[in-house]
Order: structure tokens, then C-alpha cells, then sequence
């Protein structure tokens, strides 16, 4: 653990015997600088924000660092003098590392950006080595970033992606919740082919590693030349679901509006924009309705 950590770490701890302090929801850069005023209303406020370092630039008397905390596309600058408590550790405050800084909202002089938070106190909670951090300020494909996977969310592109998904999955609950639906979590490991088409991906456990970490094919048993499933994990056939649609037509016929939403995986092998091994599909099921009360659910969700 870095001393940074351990120290904030130390600072948010509770008291041993003291009880659980009242969970409060920490204030967001996009609280801030989302309203129409940019963040004007803050001014001379305290902040403390809690983030990953975009850029830092450094000064004779002054060091300017972007800090994004995830909420949203826009950064934090964080001005930062030699009056800073941790100023010292201005070297390890390089892009990607984590941060903690305190300080007060005041008007930017700079043209990007209505507000700035003049830093009193930053604390870096980990570090990163600019030597090897593979994501910079330039645009990275989507190819390179394939293989950094797990730093991809902190992208531009990556960020947004996540946010507007986010915002789709939460519109798409609410209307059904205030709609009277009551949300169904369909089973994604299933025995059943939802949609007769057999365009299925098999979950099996008959396939043993090899020493060189491939796959035995021999190793499969079998009986009479066909796969012997009673030695598989769920002694029959199992694949990913195709659809929530069977098992949402069961709890329809108890619960009259129910709707399924999540993970849905088709092994389809066609390589087209319009083809996905995976996505997320809704399923409304109604009891007691027509083809018009189907038409005007579809048409008052997208609306």
C-alpha cells in the first residue's frame, strides 16, 4: 500500500468502538459544473474531490492539475501552489495516478472552464509511473485499447459509453416500475431453447485442460458415440440463455405485468453491425392484452 493510502485510510477511519457513521453521498465534479451556470454558484465553497489525474502541469510558481472523478466528461482544475499541504509530492502526481484534494471553488481565469479549485490539501493515494501508463493524453484506438482492457473505462469515448448506459438502464426501469411492472430476473445458465432456433452457446465442464492449457476434445465422454451429458456439472445439456421470455411468461401468468431485462447471447456467426454474441434485451409480458395494448406499451416506453 502507498503512504498516501494508508494515510487517507487512517484519516477516514472509525474510532474502534464508535458506530458505523451515517453514509453521506459525496459531491460529484458533475454536480458542480453540470448546472447552466458551469459551476458559478460554487464559488467560494469548499470541495473535496476524489480522482484520477488526466494531465499535470507544472510551473515556476504554480502546478495545474486535471482531475476526473468519473461523473461526467469534464475535468477538475486543480491549482496547486507551494503553500499546498503535500505539495512535496508534486513528482508522483502524474496522469493516471489517484488523488484526493481539498480546497475552495473559485472563478478560473483560464477560457475552458467557468470554475477552478484552489487546492489546500492533496493527498495521492496512488501513484503512477508515466514510463508505463499506457493511456496519455492523445486518442488511443479502440484496437490498443482491447489490450489494456482494464484501464479503458477511463477514457473519454469508454467513460461516456458507460454513462449513457447507465442513464438507458435507468430510464428503462423506471418506466416499467412506474408503469406497475414488476422487473423478473430470468436465469442466464438455462436447459430450455427459449426460441427453438439452436443458436446456442453450450456451458459444459467435459472439456479438460491439457498441460500446454488447451482444450482435449478426446477427453469428452461419451456413450454409443454421442456426448455422455450425465458427466457433465448439470448431468444434461446447458447453455447460455437466448431469451427471458419463457421463464417471463410463467411469472406473468401469476403476476400479470412482469419485464425482463439483462444479458442475452446468441452464437449467431454472422460478422454484422446487426449480429451480437451478447447484449441486452427488455421483454415486456402482459397478461390479458391484445396486440394493441403491446403497441402502446412499445410506443410509451420509447417515448
Amino acid at each position: 500500500l502507498s503512504s498516501g493510502w494508508r494515510r487517507y485510510c487512517a484519516a477516514a477511519a472509525t474510532p474502534t468502538g464508535d458506530a458505523v457513521g451515517e453514509f453521506r453521498r459525496r459531491i460529484r465534479v458533475a454536480e458542480v459544473k453540470g448546472g447552466e451556470d458551469q459551476g458559478a454558484a460554487w464559488v467560494g465553497k469548499e470541495l473535496t474531490v476524489r480522482g484520477w489525474v488526466r494531465t499535470c502541469r507544472a510551473q515556476r510558481t504554480v502546478t495545474f492539475v486535471e482531475v476526473n472523478d468519473g461523473s461526467c466528461l469534464s475535468n477538475m482544475q486543480c491549482v496547486l501552489t507551494p503553500e499546498t499541504e503535500g505539495y512535496g509530492q508534486i513528482d508522483s502526481i502524474n496522469t493516471g495516478a489517484s488523488v484526493l484534494v481539498e480546497g475552495v471553488v473559485a472563478s478560473s481565469q483560464g477560457v475552458k472552464q467557468k470554475v477552478e479549485l484552489k487546492v489546500s490539501k492533496i493527498i495521492v493515494i496512488g501513484e503512477s509511473d508515466p514510463t508505463s501508463f499506457p493511456i496519455q493524453k492523445k486518442r488511443a484506438s479502440r484496437e490498443f485499447l482491447r489490450t489494456v482492457a482494464h484501464l479503458r473505462p477511463r477514457t473519454n469515448t469508454f467513460g461516456a459509453v458507460a454513462r449513457v448506459r447507465n442513464a438507458l438502464a435507468y430510464a428503462t426501469h423506471k418506466f416499467f416500475q412506474d408503469s406497475g411492472f414488476i422487473w423478473v430476473s430470468s436465469p442466464i445458465i438455462t436447459a430450455s431453447d427459449c426460441e427453438g432456433a439452436g443458436e446456442q452457446f453450450y456451458v459444459t465442464t467435459l472439456l479438460s485442460n491439457s498441460a500446454e492449457g488447451g482444450c482435449l476434445v478426446n477427453s469428452i465422454p461419451s456413450k454409443d458415440g454421442r456426448v455422455d451429458w450425465s458427466q457433465d456439472f448439470f448431468c444434461k445439456p446447458a447453455f447460455l440463455t437466448v431469451s427471458g421470455q419463457l421463464n417471463g411468461e410463467t411469472y406473468a401468468s401469476a403476476l400479470s405485468d412482469i419485464y425482463t431485462f439483462g444479458p442475452t447471447f446468441r452464437a449467431e456467426n454472422s460478422n454484422t453491425s446487426r449480429h451480437l454474441a451478447e447484449f441486452w434485451m427488455i421483454e415486456p409480458e402482459l397478461a390479458f392484452a391484445d396486440l394493441n395494448d403491446d403497441m402502446a406499451c412499445a410506443s410509451a416506453y420509447l417515448q
